[in-house]
């Protein structure tokens, strides 16, 4: 039986935080849970709702319907209408079989889906910048401009767009995701990928393996590579996310938000 006791050393501590700690308590500072709001709808745009609802008028409730942000019903022919809607008086049929699923939902119900919180996994993305732009490393985020100019420690304050640029033009950074972490600590310079994993399968193995391509991309070589997550994956198992940063990817600097201070202060 293979041993893990080569196992990197901030991946073992986010191991033993997640399993013998208030780790959840104490993520909640990274990660809130975001409140349960409804989207907003624009009045004017509902009232047509209603008129076409009322009316019957099975294009024009699509019309107004598609102006939403979010359309009430799945259905997978509602993308390409959204995007032609001139398609909407060329298919006749698959209008009225759509809005046959709206007459019977009633409009109470078609409001309520419409004004649905967005999904939290779409919410969590700028929680962890939210979260160091409190000076939770200890040091406030700086400009790009002040950054590029300093030796000092310090983190770079920016658009994803900006810190991409930052690394592909001073680091030699070959990888098409974006970054959620740019830092100097002891004149080391470190990027990383933040995700918090909610689950197992589908979308979060494809959030996982996002966070693990930004480790293994291409860079200068002095450059130190972290993938900062949290979530499901230091639930001990056999499931393929604990086996992969407790075997497969045990040489990678795999860590929680939690442990992240430490490690960007003894670098």
């Amino acid at each position: 039986m293979k041993t893990q006791n080569k196992m990197n050393y901030w991946t073992e501590l986010s191991i033993q935080y997640a399993n013998q700690k208030s780790y959840l308590d104490d993520l909640f500072q990274v990660y809130p849970t975001i409140p349960d709001g409804i989207r907003d709808i624009n009045k004017e745009h509902w009232e047509q709702v209603e008129v076409a609802f009322s009316q019957k008028d099975n294009q024009a409730l699509i019309r107004e319907l598609l102006k939403l942000k979010l359309f009430p019903i799945k259905d997978s022919y509602i993308a390409y209408l959204r995007n032609d809607i001139s398609a909407i008086e060329r298919n006749p049929k698959t209008i009225n079989r759509i809005c046959g699923r709206l007459y019977e939902m009633g409009l109470s119900k078609i409001y309520e889906r419409c004004t649905e919180p967005k999904e939290t996994n779409r919410q969590i993305g700028p929680l962890f910048k939210r979260w160091y732009r409190n000076k939770a490393l200890g040091i406030e985020p700086i400009s790009y401009e002040a950054f590029i100019n300093t030796e000092e420690d310090a983190i770079l304050d920016g658009s994803d767009a900006q810190l991409m640029k930052f690394a592909a033009e001073h680091l030699n950074y070959q990888h098409d995701k974006g970054l959620d972490l740019v830092a100097r600590f002891n004149k080391k310079i470190v990027i990383g990928e933040a995700k918090f994993l909610t689950d197992f399968g589908g979308h979060q193995n494809a959030q996982f393996n996002d966070a693990i391509n930004t480790i293994l991309s291409k860079t200068n070589k002095e450059v130190v590579k972290i993938a900062i997550l949290d979530g499901v994956l230091y639930i001990k198992g056999k499931h393929k996310m604990f086996q992969d940063i407790t075997a497969k990817y045990q040489d990678y600097n795999i860590m929680s938000s939690l442990v992240l201070r430490d490690f960007l202060y003894q670098l």
